[in-house]
C-alpha cells in the first residue's frame, strides 16, 4: 500500500488502493467519488465493460493493488470472483439477486481470499436485522414484511427483505416464507409474510411488523439517499484488508 504523508502529523499513513467494478453505474459513480475523498484510501482502477474509457475486467488491474468494491450484477459474479482468486484480492461483494450456483461460487472463494458480502451495505439495515432476530425470539407475532424500492429494481422480494426474513428465521427456524400473498387461503402458522412495491425513485424501505391480537410491534429503515451504499461499503473495504479467506459480512463489522 502507498505512503500518504499527513501534513498535521508530520508522518506517512498507509492508503488502501481501491478497485471499483461496475464505476460506470449508478452506484458504482458515487463509490468512485467517496473513495476519492477519503484520505485513508486511493483509487487505484475503475472497471467497467459498458465504459470505453474504463478497464473492461478485473482482469486488468495490478495485482498489488488491495481491495475491490463490486457494485457491478451478479452475473459477473463468476468472472469476477475468478480474477480475484488469481491476483488474490479480497472483495466486497454490493451485488443482489444471486442465484445458487452464484451463492456456491462465493462459498467456494471464500476459501482462498476473503469475502465481504451482505445484502444491503447499509450499517442500520445491519442493526435492524439484530433487533428483528431479538424481537421474533421474545414476541410470539405474526411476522409480515414490507419493502419498497424504485421502478428499475430488478429482483422482488429485495435481497435486505430476504435478510430481515432470515434474521427472524434465527429465532423461529420452522417459519417459512410467504412471498406477494394472493389466492384463496388462510395465512399459515409459522409464516413471514414478505411484500413488494415498485415505484418512482424510492431509494428503500423496509417494515417488519410484529402482530398479536392485541398490539403489533413495527420496525422501520428508510435510505433516503443511496450513498449510505457507498459509504458501508468503504467500510466493508476498510475491515476487509488484510484479513484471511472467509466470508464476512456485516455481523463480523459490526463486531470489529
Amino acid at each position: 500500500m502507498p505512503a500518504h504523508f499527513n501534513e498535521s502529523t508530520g508522518v506517512d499513513r498507509v492508503m488502501i488502493k481501491v478497485i471499483v467494478n461496475g464505476a460506470a453505474g449508478h452506484m458504482g459513480r458515487i463509490v468512485v467519488d467517496k473513495v476519492k475523498e477519503d484520505p485513508e484510501l486511493t483509487l487505484a482502477a475503475v472497471v467497467d465493460p459498458y465504459d470505453d474509457e474504463m478497464l473492461s475486467s478485473v482482469e486488468g488491474v495490478a495485482s498489488e493493488d488491495d481491495v475491490v468494491i463490486d457494485f457491478s450484477n451478479h452475473e459477473g459474479t463468476a468472472d469476477l470472483l475468478k480474477a480475484c482468486e488469481e491476483k488474490n484480492l479480497p472483495v466486497v461483494l454490493c451485488t443482489t439477486g444471486h442465484t445458487e450456483e452464484e451463492l456456491k461460487l462465493i462459498d467456494e472463494a471464500s476459501k482462498n481470499i476473503a469475502i465481504f458480502r451482505s445484502a444491503n451495505m447499509s450499517v442500520g439495515v445491519a442493526l435492524v436485522a439484530k433487533i428483528v432476530e431479538e424481537v421474533a425470539a421474545k414476541f410470539n407475532g405474526e411476522i409480515e414484511i414490507l419493502e419498497a424500492h424504485h421502478n428499475r429494481k430488478l429482483d422482488a422480494p429485495s435481497g435486505t427483505a430476504i435478510m430481515l426474513a432470515d434474521a427472524a428465521k434465527k429465532a423461529r427456524p420452522d417459519s417459512s416464507f410467504e412471498c406477494g400473498r394472493s389466492g384463496q387461503h388462510k395465512r399459515k402458522n409459522n409464516e413471514i409474510g414478505i411484500n413488494s412495491i415498485r415505484m418512482g425513485n424510492i431509494v428503500g424501505m423496509h417494515e417488519v411488523m410484529f402482530g398479536t391480537d392485541t398490539q403489533t410491534i413495527t420496525i422501520k429503515h428508510e435510505a433516503h439517499d443511496r450513498a449510505l451504499f457507498a459509504d458501508g461499503a468503504i467500510d466493508a473495504a476498510k475491515f476487509l484488508v488484510g484479513k484471511a479467506p472467509g466470508l464476512y459480512n456485516m455481523d463480523d463489522l459490526l463486531g470489529e
